[in-house]
């Protein structure tokens, strides 16, 4: 009997990175921070990558970090990576926020925290406009290429509505290998190999 074992080679899409896009790990990756996470692109150089980690919540509300804030809706925090995990970053879709980076388009981070505090103070949802996140993940130059010739990593576009829905981060990285079809479909539905953390 004949079984095709090329299914079970992981390799890479051949997308290069670049800032507004993501990274999908492979699902046999085994690490507590990275396996099964989808990270979005902030900055890519030839001097190195930021990122944050789009799917992995911490047990944490904005209203336990910063008391000042006055919203009527618990406001989830994710943990964007190991690095500067003291630091809070926000992503979000306002484009009147004065010296935010943008991502993509009509995507951006950071900017005049501020005018992020009025926009909540003011009782608009941010459902679907701002995420949080506390912490980033890095890389030194050559580093991510070098990670992505090892196959730990597939890169795809980013799709800016179900990165900005909360509920669908539970499901994120499962829809994004799922969306790039074939193979990678079928690794969607592995189960996790359970990492020691």
């Amino acid at each position: 009997m004949y079984i095709n074992t090329d299914i079970f080679k992981i390799e890479t899409n051949h997308i290069v990175p670049a800032r507004g896009k993501v990274l999908i790990s492979e699902p046999f990756l085994c690490d507590h921070m990275f396996g099964r996470s989808v990270i979005l692109l902030v900055d890519h150089t030839q001097d190195g990558t930021m990122g944050l980690v789009m799917n992995k919540p911490l047990p944490l509300f904005l209203n336990d970090l910063l008391s000042e804030i006055d919203c009527r809706e618990d406001i989830p925090i994710y943990k964007g990576g190991p690095i500067s995990t003291d630091t809070l970053f926000y992503l979000h879709t306002l484009e009147n926020i004065a010296d935010s980076l943008p991502i993509a388009n009509g995507f951006y981070l950071n900017g005049d925290f501020a005018a992020i505090k009025q926009f909540m103070a003011e009782g608009n949802s941010i459902k679907g406009k701002i995420r949080f996140f506390l912490g980033y993940s890095g890389w030194e130059s050559g580093q991510l290429k070098q990670e992505i010739e090892e196959n730990t990593w597939l890169v795809d576009k980013a799709d800016i509505p179900s990165l900005m829905d909360e509920k669908a981060s539970k499901n994120l990285w499962k829809d994004a290998l799922g969306k790039l079809g074939g193979k990678y479909e079928m690794w969607s539905r592995f189960p996790r190999i359970p990492t020691l953390n």
